[in-house]
């Protein structure tokens, strides 16, 4: 489906050079942000006590942050969940109050505010499964990535699987970076959302090889700088409405999922915007760099005389 069709093809090769100098900057930037001031995980990681509470009325969240303030707890993370009425609480793991106890005051703290508050759910989470998570979330990045290289190296060849790969981990390193510089909480939807950026990411690639490859058959005279910008301008209004669908859906639960959601979005959104620019100013000139030919899809015809023994 197109919505509309460039007549010339956009010479993007010719900006290669500078588009993959840009993006190894923002990289080593992310990375000296992620190792100088790292990630702020959420207590789904760090460990500690998660509180649902319900109000008759809206719940009014300054007012729960101060009241929880003045018992010690300032860096209690308080959020809507669902609906304006019921409210999320989290809060770190403190030294020497157990979790039962930590809950308990809470809510008889904020209990003083509206007697009517109603106790939902409470959920502790150790400091060993933080860890455990930790980890787990680490190998999914890994054996994910393993599986986009083999996948792409069994559809297409090894230069293109190596291409996406980087372009990819290029993507999440500066999902983390942002969210390293900025302090965000990241939490295990965080988590699941640069997962789902990975896969995003790949396929938009793939898109793009596919016409490169049909392209090498095709276009059998051009220049490989010609088939490659050839295939980005042939794809771009696919390019257009996935995205800009995609991002709409996306925006919705930036601006009105509430807190609960914010950064999740937050994060697809970054990775959206990366992901068109590294699958066609990164993955593309990388493809460059390692000398991707026509020979890598068409085997040279054997002449007569070889053939004869």
């Amino acid at each position: 489906m197109e919505l509309f069709r460039i007549k010339h093809d956009i010479p993007f090769m010719s900006y290669g050079r500078y588009t993959t100098s840009i993006s190894l900057v923002t990289f080593l930037f992310a990375v000296f942000f992620l190792a100088t001031k790292g990630l702020n995980f959420g207590v789904d990681f760090t460990g500690g006590t998660v509180i649902e509470l319900h109000y008759q009325q809206s719940a009014d969240i300054p007012k729960i942050r101060a009241q929880l303030a003045t018992i010690n707890l300032p860096d209690a993370l308080v959020q809507n969940f669902g609906s304006s009425h019921d409210v999320l609480i989290q809060v770190p793991a403190k030294q020497n109050i157990a979790g039962a106890k930590l809950s308990e005051q809470v809510v008889d703290s904020l209990r003083k505010q509206d007697p009517d508050l109603e106790k939902r759910r409470v959920e502790f989470v150790g400091s060993q499964v933080g860890k455990d998570l930790i980890d787990n979330g680490e190998l999914a990045l890994i054996l994910v990535s393993l599986g986009i290289v083999g996948y792409l190296w069994l559809r297409f060849e090894w230069k293109f699987g190596l291409s996406a790969i980087i372009a990819n981990l290029h993507d999440v390193v500066i999902i983390l970076g942002f969210f390293a510089f900025f302090q965000w909480e990241f939490s295990l939807s965080v988590l699941a959302a640069v997962l789902a950026v990975l896969g995003y990411s790949v396929n938009e690639s793939v898109v793009v090889f596919d016409r490169i490859r049909e392209n090498f058959r095709t276009m059998r005279k051009a220049e490989v700088s010609v088939i490659i910008d050839n295939a980005i301008t042939r794809t771009m209004s696919r390019t257009i409405i996935t995205h800009g669908c995609t991002q709409m859906m996306v925006g919705a639960m930036l601006f009105l999922g509430g807190e609960t959601l914010h950064y999740f979005a937050m994060a697809l959104t970054i990775g959206i915007l990366f992901s068109i620019y590294s699958s066609v100013l990164v993955a593309s000139p990388l493809l460059m760099l390692l000398g991707v030919s026509r020979e890598d899809f068409i085997k040279p015809e054997k002449n007569a005389e070889e053939v004869l023994p």
